[in-house]
């Protein structure tokens, strides 16, 4: 195998014509440059110099390596300022993936401070819902997963062979008509709702909430089901069901003829920050984990 300090060791002497104005360039001995023109002579198993008197020629093999060490040291040269860039967070690229409700909230103010800290880090951001999101991060889709999972739910997903940085506990909270009958409360608990018709949010939310009125002892009628939390609201505003939502989406909706109710018992989701244990050596990932966790911390 050709090393690259071989090569650097060969230009200089076909640059300089000489192991001693060679070794003066390279800083080191002529002994040196000589143990190391030898060893890139067994490497490539064939002569690279013509040793007359004092004077050195190259080979046909000698010159031919040569012009391409030009070539192999520039860019050796390149990569090692290129990983020190990253490696200084000077440079770098993480793919991020977040829920909605995150994207809204801890994702931008955690990226306004990851740029201003580092603004030659770049952050590319694509949504997508648990468990989808886990899974682009352990196929190496992403760097980074903003995740979620329901404390005490059925059927938990495991992270054990990721990183897992804890961000909060995220409380879900009753939405009712402003003029329902307990609008005013300061609780509620979720077998009052239990005549109510519902309007349930994405996927896993919905597989939530069946979970949680079961345990309350009644099926929800759910009567509108919807991914957009805006709309939710909107539905719920109109009069036409109540819904739970968690605390964090609230944050991004503004919703109008809504109150917010605390749920007894209290049901809460773990919002957390993962990535896989390689990646989370890498600089700019270890800078984005923290970002987050500063934005949950606000």
């Amino acid at each position: 195998m050709i090393e690259a300090r071989h090569l650097r060791v060969l230009r200089a002497v076909s640059t300089t014509g000489s192991f001693s104005a060679a070794a003066r360039e390279l800083g080191c001995t002529q002994p040196a440059v000589s143990q190391q023109m030898k060893a890139l002579e067994a490497s490539v198993g064939t002569p690279l110099l013509i040793r007359t008197g004092r004077e050195m020629r190259l080979t046909q093999a000698g010159s031919a390596l040569v012009r391409h060490a030009a070539g192999i040291i520039a860019g050796l040269t390149a990569a090692e300022e290129e990983v020190a860039a990253i490696a200084g967070l000077r440079a770098g690229r993480v793919r991020l993936v977040s829920f909605p409700s995150g994207s809204s909230t801890l994702v931008p103010a955690a990226l306004a401070a990851l740029r201003d800290a580092h603004p030659g880090t770049r952050v590319s951001l694509e949504e997508a819902e648990p468990p989808r999101s886990v899974e682009m991060l352990r196929e190496g889709d992403c760097d980074v997963a903003l995740a979620f999972r329901y404390e005490g739910a059925a059927g938990a997903e495991e992270w054990d062979d990721l990183v897992v940085r804890p961000l909060l506990s995220d409380r879900l909270v009753g939405l009712v008509p402003e003029r329902h009958r307990l609008a005013r409360a300061e609780s509620v608990a979720i077998d009052e709702l239990a005549d109510e018709p519902w309007i349930a949010g994405c996927p896993r939310c919905r597989g939530q909430l069946v979970e949680v009125c079961e345990t309350a002892g009644f099926t929800p009628r759910i009567d509108f089901a919807t991914d957009d939390y805006p709309a939710v609201a909107g539905l719920v505003g109109a009069g036409l069901g109540v819904a739970v939502l968690p605390q964090l989406a609230l944050e991004a909706v503004r919703p109008r003829g809504v109150r917010t109710v605390a749920l007894e018992p209290a049901v809460r989701r773990e919002i957390v920050a993962l990535t896989l244990p390689d990646l989370a050596q890498v600089p700019a990932v270890g800078a984005t984990l923290d970002k987050l966790a500063g934005a949950a911390a606000r």
